[in-house]
């Protein structure tokens, strides 16, 4: 069973950055790709950003493409994402998962608990 811990979310200006940062429980974390979702309030679960168990290659939503980033490191077993220039409709709870990757949650067998991440001024 592979625990996934999200942390990093919290209340950021519009044009603001922030770094979200996803721990997993197991070493095994190194042989998943990993994505991050996002659910607004009365929205379905959005796909948001995917990368590689080996880290080279990398996907992204067109609504987030060129604001953000995701990277990870084996080394201390997290994923992170880095989120600049933000915007209120990025408001959303923030869901780290790991398994297959790609874009569909169907993809994704290990789910994080959820950090808020609020964009307003």
């Amino acid at each position: 069973q592979v625990q996934l811990v999200e942390s990093g979310g919290g209340l950021v200006q519009p044009g603001g950055s922030l770094r979200l940062s996803c721990v997993a429980s197991r070493r095994t974390f190194s042989i998943y790709a990993m994505g991050w979702f996002r659910q607004a309030p009365g929205k379905e679960r959005e796909f948001v950003a995917a990368i590689s168990w080996s880290g080279y290659s990398s996907s992204y939503a067109d609504s987030v493409k060129g604001r953000f980033t995701i990277s990870r490191d084996k080394s201390k077993n997290t994923v992170y994402l880095q989120m600049n220039s933000l915007k209120p409709e990025d408001t959303a709870v923030y869901y780290c998962a790991a398994k297959g990757g790609g874009s569909s949650s169907n993809q994704y067998d290990y789910w994080g608990q959820g950090t808020q991440v609020t964009v307003s001024s």
